[in-house]
């Protein structure tokens, strides 16, 4: 579902970066364009002059735009405030390792959930509705499902009341559907995605705190219907909610 279009100049540049971040193998101007629900001329113009700053790239043989030089320049510098990757990469190597399933580690930016790492375990089958860079809303996929559940109340229901989640990831994705969720996901510690974004394909995550107490990130196992059967997702939970729990207290330590 596209973006309802930014009213000023920087929210426009902002929402055309985000929805190439999302393009692994690049992204035409009219696929940017139906992202961000701005006009195609205007989509190009806005790429010509991120390009002439160095903040997208054009590949000359298929006309598809890639991130520019300049960003991932601008990333290095900010990467010692923001970057908590390199933390966390022993808990998702952990995680894979111990599990055999696919482990990763995202963040939450504004409204979405980003993935930031990925690591496979010995599990020959796997799934790969996660990658570095996919973003997906709150309430979807377990990422932003047990994000979403660690806010509190009054934040939750902002949030579901200004959004339609079904649009794009269809009716089990109803408010009231993921109101439940919430509940059960706070209940339980971690939450789960009985493959509700691809059939069969299972998810479940444990929230990292920041010093403050906010929900800012998240790990994830990912894996087959068949390998997330009721008596081991117990077991499941506890993993991530020990490298959760673990990598929280890291992040509070002074740097």
């Amino acid at each position: 579902m596209p973006a309802s279009p930014p009213d000023h100049v920087v929210g426009r540049v902002s929402a055309v970066l985000r929805a190439l971040s999302a393009y692994r193998d690049g992204a035409s101007t009219s696929q940017l364009a139906r992202q961000c629900g701005l006009a195609r001329p205007t989509v190009h113009r806005l790429l010509a002059s991120l390009a002439a700053e160095g903040y997208v790239d054009r590949d000359r043989q298929s006309g598809r735009w890639y991130l520019g030089p300049e960003l991932y320049l601008l990333g290095e510098a900010a990467a010692p405030r923001y970057d908590v990757t390199q933390q966390a990469r022993a808990s998702v190597h952990r995680l894979a390792a111990a599990t055999g399933e696919s482990a990763f580690f995202s963040a939450r930016r504004g409204n979405e959930t980003v993935c930031l790492l990925r690591e496979d375990g010995d599990f020959p089958i796997r799934s790969f509705v996660l990658y570095e860079g996919a973003r997906f809303p709150l309430g979807v996929v377990s990422a932003g499902l047990v994000v979403l559940s660690m806010l509190p109340d009054r934040e939750v229901e902002d949030y579901l009341s200004t959004v339609d989640l079904t649009a794009e990831w269809g009716p089990a994705h109803r408010a009231e559907d993921v109101r439940a969720r919430v509940a059960r996901t706070r209940e339980d510690g971690y939450s789960t995605n009985p493959g509700l974004v691809v059939e069969g394909s299972w998810g479940m995550a444990a929230a990292v705190f920041t010093p403050a107490g906010e929900p800012a990130w998240a790990l994830t196992l990912t894996g087959v219907e068949s390998r997330f059967r009721a008596e081991r997702r117990g077991e499941l939970g506890a993993l991530l909610l020990k490298e959760a729990h673990t990598l929280t207290n890291l992040l509070r330590q002074p740097s």
